[in-house]
C-alpha cells in the first residue's frame, strides 16, 4: 500500500487519467475528496463494493440448487 499525505487542495494522480483532490478536511477528520475519471470508470465507496459483492453470491448460491432441479429433471 502507497501511502502519501496530502493537505487541503493538493491532488494525487493515478495513471494518466484519474486524479483526486483533497477538498477538505474537517475537525473530526473527515475528508472530503474529488474525484476526476473518465465515465467509464466505476469509483464506489468500499462498503457498497463488499455489499454488492455479497449480493452477488447470494444470488449465485440461490441459483445453483435451482440449477442442480432443472438438471435433474432434464437427465431423469
Amino acid at each position: 500500500m502507497l501511502i502519501l499525505r496530502r493537505k487541503e487542495g493538493e491532488s494525487l494522480v493515478i495513471g494518466d487519467e484519474i486524479q483526486v483532490t483533497i477538498l477538505s478536511v474537517d475537525a473530526s477528520g473527515t475528508v472530503s475528496l474529488g474525484i476526476n475519471a473518465p465515465k467509464d470508470v466505476l469509483i464506489l465507496r468500499s462498503e457498497l463494493q463488499q455489499a454488492a459483492k455479497a449480493n452477488q453470491e447470494a444470488a449465485d448460491a440461490q441459483e445453483t440448487p435451482q440449477l442442480l432441479e432443472d438438471l435433474e429433471t432434464l437427465l431423469g
